[in-house]
């Protein structure tokens, strides 16, 4: 694996990034940091735009790049600056018993050859045009992505599940990020296919459907970054991806020493993979630029299901990646403050106000050379304490819901806390959701905020349950504990 940067590759900062003193002081990334750079550095990136002509701009991009502080600008165009022949691609589709998905999938696939494995389906799949490998028996879906990889000798492999299909531009745009050699892995943001319009009063159908456009577990938002535990993009799902083949090859399992997919896992074993490439020291990309659709399930009782599914797989994650899986990642500052306010308490208000302004006097320390160190400590902290109460919501509706019930239970005032929280984390929560439209501009969701609230609650409810039932099956608290940012 090679760190160097082609001659000819671009970064862009990010549009959140706060630029200071005149370009030598970069504040943003996940999580926020602060990066200095000197005024050469600050020279050369003063258009927010960096072009990699020599050793210097390279490891200046790849700084950035590494600190979530600018991403890759880059076009399909670019994937010239590779001497691989990155525009030799292989899609792989696992499927088991939806042959109405893949005849729609292969439809979307013109010009790419095309892999299916039929993962034991009672009835035999048909893929006209495609290869087709067919398990006699179900062995799951990473077993399956697998058998299609050991079949691929292309430089990169596309997977994609049969219930999604892809925009156009998808993979030409996926595939230039492996223009960075160090790049084993890019993924597009996955968003709703498109679904005939319900009744209004259709419930819970329409409900779910219009949640999911805006709140599926699978869609990871509209800001591009680096895949890194711990962050806000700490994983991308194996329903769309397209990876580097010797990089995934290379990460071999005690179940397969070709690499890939860890078998034994049959959940969560896109994010086992996503950290075991990072933690061979690989770096990996998410580009919401890329979009796949994806059918999302819209009957209760699946939906649900799913949810706790998802939930199941964070107790063998845990097990795997010690550390890793956190729901919560706080500052100490932070969780003190945060937790003093969730008391609703003067006094509570009291101990936040002071461990707060303790630590923007740290944090103050910290920006010593910046022209305006106390407004930028102030901006910190704020952020900081916004970011903790929001985790320490999502963690009273979400992770730990079977104890706030208890505490709302025996406690009057839990009550009112626990009600109150579970309100207003779905309200604000909606209140950040916003679809683009097919022109391009922003429109609300289509879902009233009384039916977002209960579905965001439905979905944190069976996320939940699925998580502390797999803590249970595993005998172990691990998936459960928060930890020090």
């Amino acid at each position: 694996m090679s760190d160097g940067l082609p001659i000819g590759f671009r970064v862009r900062v990010g549009a959140s990034v706060r630029v200071l003193d005149g370009g030598t002081a970069l504040i943003g990334g996940a999580p926020t940091r602060l990066l200095r750079l000197k005024p050469r550095a600050a020279e050369l990136l003063a258009s927010g735009e960096l072009t990699v002509v020599d050793a210097v701009t390279g490891a200046l991009a790849r700084r950035l790049l590494d600190a979530g502080i600018a991403h890759p600008a880059l076009s399909p165009a670019d994937i010239g600056l590779s001497a691989e022949p990155l525009h030799e691609v292989t899609v792989v589709i696992p499927v088991h018993d939806n042959q109405p998905g893949i005849d729609r999938l292969l439809r979307a696939l013109v010009g790419v050859p095309v892999i299916v494995v039929d993962d034991g389906s009672p009835a035999p799949v048909h893929a006209p045009g495609a290869r087709i490998i067919r398990h006699d028996a179900p062995r799951g879906p990473a077993a399956a992505r697998n058998a299609g990889l050991a079949a691929c000798d292309t430089a990169l492999v596309a997977f994609l599940d049969s219930d999604t299909v892809p925009r156009p531009g998808w993979l030409d745009a996926l595939s230039a990020h492996f223009t960075d050699p160090s790049v084993a892995l890019a993924a597009p943001r996955i968003t709703a296919l498109d679904a005939a319009d319900e009744p209004e009063n259709a419930w819970p159908g329409a409900g779910l459907t219009r949640y999911e456009e805006i709140r599926s577990s699978l869609d990871l938002g509209a800001a591009p970054g680096p895949v890194v535990p711990g962050t806000p993009v700490s994983y991308v799902p194996s329903a769309a991806m397209v990876v580097r083949r010797t990089a995934i090859t290379g990460i071999a399992t005690e179940v397969s020493a070709g690499g890939g997919f860890d078998e034994r896992m049959h959940v969560a074993e896109d994010v086992d993979l996503c950290w075991r490439l990072h933690e061979a020291g690989w770096r990996l990309r998410y580009d919401p630029d890329a979009e796949v659709t994806h059918e999302h399930r819209t009957r209760l009782r699946g939906w649900l299901g799913r949810k706790a599914y998802y939930g199941l797989g964070a107790a063998p994650l845990a097990e795997r990646h010690p550390g890793e899986v956190a729901p919560l990642i706080l500052a100490p500052w932070s969780a003190v403050a945060g937790a003093a306010v969730f008391t609703g308490t003067r006094a509570g208000a009291g101990v936040a106000a002071v461990v707060s302004a303790g630590a923007g006097v740290r944090i103050a320390r910290t920006l010593s050379g910046l022209r305006h160190p106390g407004g930028t400590a102030a901006r910190l902290l704020a952020l900081g304490l916004v970011s903790a109460l929001w985790q320490l919501a999502l963690g009273v509706c979400r992770h730990y819901w079977p104890l706030a019930v208890i505490a709302a239970v025996v406690s009057p005032r839990a009550r009112r806390v626990v009600v109150a929280t579970a309100v207003a984390e779905g309200l604000v929560d909606w209140c950040e959701r916003d679809l683009r439209g097919g022109n391009g501009r922003w429109r609300r969701p289509r879902l009233d905020p009384l039916r977002y609230v209960v579905c965001k609650r439905l979905d944190d409810a069976g996320y939940g349950a699925g998580l502390w039932l797999g803590a249970i099956r595993a005998r172990s608290v691990a998936a459960l504990l928060p930890r020090r940012g």
